[in-house]
C-alpha cells in the first residue's frame, strides 16, 4: 500500500494574499481521496520527530534558536514567514514524515510525503519558506539506521536547491542533483554535485530529453542504493515563480519517468511535493496529484 505522509499542521494559516499557496496541503489529499486515487488508509500522521535526526543536519545552535524563536529579525526575514511556535512544530513534524516515509519506502519501494522539498534549508540558516532540509534529514536517518549507503537526491524543484547542496558539499555518500531554470532563485547558486541550469522558456521536448539522459547515466554509475526525488510543480508555464514552460503532461511525464526508472532498478524512493505558484490553484492540485496517481499505478 502507498504511504503518505499527513497531518493538519501542514496546513499553517497565513495573513490573506499571502504568495504561498498554503491551502494546497489540505485540498490535495481531499482530491485524492474525492477521485478514488487514495484511501484514508493511506495516509499516516507524523509527529515531533527525535532532536537527534534534525541536529545530525543542522548546526545545533541554529536549530535551538528556530526552536526558541531566537532567529535574528534579518534572518527571520529570509524565511518569509513569520516565525511562530505552531510554524517550527509544523516544520518538525514535515521532517518526520519525510524519515518516516524513508522506512515505508524501504518496505513497499516508494512513499511520500504530502509536503517537503524544503530544499532551501542550509545546515545553520534557513530561507525562501524553508527551515529544515526535510530529505537531507531524512537520507542522514536511514545512514544512521545503516538502512542506506550511497544516495542519491534528484531535485527537479524550478529552483536550485542550494541548501540541499550545501549541507552535503563534502559528502560522497550523497549525490545531489539539481535540474532548475537558471535565472530563477536562488541568484546566487550553491554547487551540487550536478547542475543543469535550462534556459528561460524551456519546453517539455527539451526538458524531458535532457533529464532522461541524465537520470539514465546518474543511475547507471551511482547504483544508489536510495533516492530522494523532489517533484516540484513549479517548472509549469503557469508558475508566477518560474521561468520553465513546461505543460501538465509534460510535468507528469517526467514524474513517470523517474518513477518508472526507480521501480525498474527497484531502488526505493521517498517523494516530496516541492513548490508550486501557479495562479489556479486547480492546476496546481492536478499536477501533484499525477505523481501521486502515477506512483499508484506504476508501484501497486
Amino acid at each position: 500500500m502507498l504511504k503518505i505522509a499527513y497531518h493538519p499542521i501542514y496546513n499553517h494559516p497565513l495573513a490573506e494574499g499571502h504568495r504561498f499557496p498554503m491551502i494546497k496541503y489540505e485540498l490535495l489529499p481531499q482530491q485524492l481521496i474525492h477521485e478514488g486515487t487514495c484511501t484514508p488508509e493511506n495516509f499516516f500522521e507524523p509527529s515531533i520527530p527525535n532532536d537527534k535526526y534534525l541536529v545530525a543536519v543542522h548546526d545545533p545552535e541554529y536549530y535551538y534558536d528556530l526552536l526558541n524563536l531566537k532567529i535574528p529579525y534579518k534572518e527571520a526575514r529570509k524565511i518569509g514567514f513569520p516565525l511562530s511556535e505552531q510554524l517550527v512544530e509544523r516544520e518538525r513534524i514535515i521532517a518526520d514524515g519525510t524519515m518516516k516515509a524513508c522506512e515505508y519506502a524501504m518496505e513497499q519501494g516508494i512513499a511520500m510525503n504530502i509536503a517537503g522539498g524544503t530544499h532551501h534549508a542550509f545546515s545553520n540558516r534557513g530561507e525562501a519558506f524553508c527551515m529544515l532540509n526535510d530529505q537531507a534529514i531524512g537520507a542522514r536517518y536511514l545512514q544512521s539506521k545503516n538502512l542506506a549507503g550511497q544516495i542519491l537526491i534528484i531535485d527537479l524543484d524550478v529552483h536550485q536547491g542550494n541548501g540541499t547542496a550545501e549541507i552535503f558539499k563534502d559528502d560522497p555518500s550523497v549525490f545531489t542533483f539539481s535540474m532548475h531554470g537558471a535565472n530563477n532563485y536562488p541568484f546566487k547558486k550553491e554547487t551540487s554535485d550536478l547542475d543543469i541550469a535550462l534556459k528561460k522558456g524551456t519546453t517539455d521536448r527539451e526538458y524531458l530529453a535532457a533529464l532522461k539522459d541524465t537520470l539514465a547515466r546518474l543511475l547507471a554509475e551511482l547504483k544508489p542504493d536510495f533516492i530522494f526525488y523532489l517533484c516540484g510543480v513549479d517548472i509549469l508555464d503557469t508558475d508566477k515563480l518560474g521561468t520553465l514552460s513546461l505543460s501538465l503532461e509534460g510535468c507528469r511525464k517526467r514524474d513517470e519517468l523517474v518513477l518508472e526508472s526507480c521501480h525498474k532498478l527497484q531502488i526505493p524512493v521517498q517523494c516530496s511535493m516541492g513548490g508550486g505558484y501557479s495562479p489556479d490553484i486547480k492546476k496546481i492540485v492536478e499536477a501533484h496529484s499525477n505523481t501521486f496517481r502515477l506512483a499508484q499505478h506504476i508501484y501497486f
